[in-house]
């Protein structure tokens, strides 16, 4: 039985104004004793940082604060964009790297999503590392290549002692938002691919350490036949991360 700590996530994406931002982690913030043993992170849109911060201060530190992205450089002339430091300064602690929708709409390239990686471990961030193919590519046999690529480009200069503070996140892009879900023997054998990709990079003993999450529209029906699977240690949760319930039962199956 693996000893890694399941991990999940509540990625919120643009959702939500302030008031429901903060009715919601207050919600969460209120079940926290509920979630021994599962390492809890909520990624709020950027302007809700501060205020989700305060409303889960409640929980004493069992939900972590994540950003959705940042931006690589310190500070400057780089209009929009959002520094590590700022993100820090509004209480987060974890930073979510290379979602598809940033990588297939935004457009960002393997290497920018590698700068940020190595930009949020050195400004002492932890970072989940999101990889994942599209259905053209999962129709084309392409999936194990996809997942093995992004992970090499976008570990590209982590160090081993750097894995303790990389979560990596399988999100089968085709099934984000769709309602579509890979099998639970589906998600398992592209788990256990990037598993034995991260043993290749680095050796055994990290891949044993280092925790997958699916991401490909896990709720609470569904959470626990996906959790049972070896090589899933977790889920990064779109649309049921925004109800207090179902991420309270998905961290449930987890548990």
């Amino acid at each position: 039985m693996s000893t890694r700590t399941p991990t999940i996530g509540g990625n919120w994406k643009m959702n939500l104004h302030k008031a429901e931002a903060i009715e919601l982690a207050a919600a969460l913030a209120a079940k926290a004793d509920d979630f021994a043993g599962v390492e809890v992170t909520v990624f709020p849109a950027f302007p809700y940082l501060i205020p989700v911060a305060d409303a889960l201060a409640p929980a004493g530190g069992k939900i972590k604060l994540g950003a959705q992205d940042a931006y690589i450089t310190p500070n400057g002339a780089f209009t929009g964009e959002v520094s590590l430091s700022m993100i820090q300064d509004a209480g987060a602690s974890v930073l979510l790297v290379g979602h598809s929708e940033r990588r297939h709409v935004i457009g960002e390239t393997d290497i920018l999503v590698n700068d940020k990686v190595l930009a949020g471990l050195e400004a002492g961030l932890d970072v989940v590392l999101a990889i994942g193919e599209t259905l053209e590519q999962r129709e084309s046999g392409k999936t194990d290549a996809i997942n093995t690529g992004q992970l090499g480009y976008g570990l590209a200069g982590v160090t081993a002692e750097q894995m303790k503070r990389i979560t990596i996140a399988y999100e089968p892009v085709w099934a984000i938002g769709t309602g579509k879900t890979a099998t639970p023997e589906d998600a398992q054998k592209a788990h256990s691919v990037i598993r034995q990709a991260v043993a290749f990079l680095y050796d055994q003993g990290i891949a044993d350490a280092v925790r997958i999450q699916y991401g490909g529209s896990m709720k609470p029906g569904n959470a626990g036949d996906l959790l049972a699977q070896t090589d899933i240690d977790g889920g990064l949760i779109g649309g049921a991360a925004l109800k207090p319930d179902d991420f309270a039962g998905i961290i449930a199956a987890a548990k």
